[in-house]
């Protein structure tokens, strides 16, 4: 199988249902990519607006004297369902104006491939998906800061996996 023959990029590649077989990394604290500037495969494509701030961590980290269990995907999954879906549901328009009252990481809602490009385009994010995934989501949702603020782009708690119409 040759994905130059099928798909333009290895993220488009490695989204496809054949290669996921149901796993997924959990999302991004640190981004997953490096990039190496403007030059390359996609000619800069998203370059100025998004990839020039990725940057590699530069501050040592213990790992192997840390305990990761949390990590684990049943751990993982109940603590991070548990913190998305009892966040508060504000809408695009409520985190740009800055008018939340509450503290703490928030959620807008999508149901619809519309509505989750819509909010992400209104945001700054990237709104593309490959076989259904939106870019850096882990179970449907995208986790992301604004404003110093983490939200949660989060499809309905009752979701029930990608839908790779949506691409």
């Amino acid at each position: 199988f040759n994905c130059f023959l099928f798909c333009s990029y290895w993220d488009d590649w490695i989204r496809q249902p054949e290669q996921r077989k149901g796993r997924a990394c959990i999302r991004p604290e640190v981004s997953r990519t490096r990039t190496f500037g403007k030059i390359g495969v996609s000619n800069g494509l998203f370059y100025e607006k998004h990839l020039k701030y990725i940057h590699l961590n530069d501050k040592y980290v213990p790992f192997t004297k840390l305990n990761l269990t949390y990590l684990l995907k049943d751990n993982y999954d109940s603590n991070f369902v548990k913190t998305v879906y009892e966040s508060p549901i504000v809408s695009h328009q409520e985190l740009r104006s800055g008018n939340i009252v509450q503290n703490g990481p928030v959620r807008i809602a999508y149901n619809t491939k519309t509505a989750y490009r819509s909010a992400a385009k209104t945001l700054g994010l990237m709104d593309d998906f490959r076989s259904g995934v939106p870019r850096t989501g882990y179970r449907g949702v995208v986790s992301f800061f604004y404003k110093g603020r983490r939200v949660y782009l989060a499809p309905p708690a009752r979701w029930k996996g990608y839908d790779p119409s949506w691409s």
